[in-house]
């Protein structure tokens, strides 16, 4: 039984890293929206790739634009960051 948390702990602890890595990319996606790069460069394509798809999903059902400014990845950093609380909570309170 041991030897099956031991494989749900990792997997669990995998995902939140991948949530972490994900708030980076994000981070770094916010920051280049203030220096407008290179549309065309292949790792701006592949920020905007993996980013834009949440970016809709959270502007769909709230409201983000203030005075100018989108704080959709701050909304969307903070609720990865309830995630990471919540299922790592979870995650090692089992035994």
């Amino acid at each position: 039984m041991s030897v099956i948390v031991d494989i749900v702990q990792g997997l669990g602890g995998i995902f939140l890293s991948l949530i972490n890595v994900y708030i980076w990319v994000l981070i770094a996606t916010a920051l280049m929206s203030f220096i407008n790069p290179d549309p065309y460069n292949p790792i701006v394509q592949f920020l905007y790739r993996i980013t834009n798809p949440v970016y809709a999903l959270v502007k769909r059902y709230i409201r983000t634009d203030f005075g100018g400014l989108d704080l959709a990845p701050l909304f969307i950093i903070i609720g990865l960051q309830v995630l990471i609380v919540v299922f790592s909570s979870l995650l090692y309170s089992i035994h």
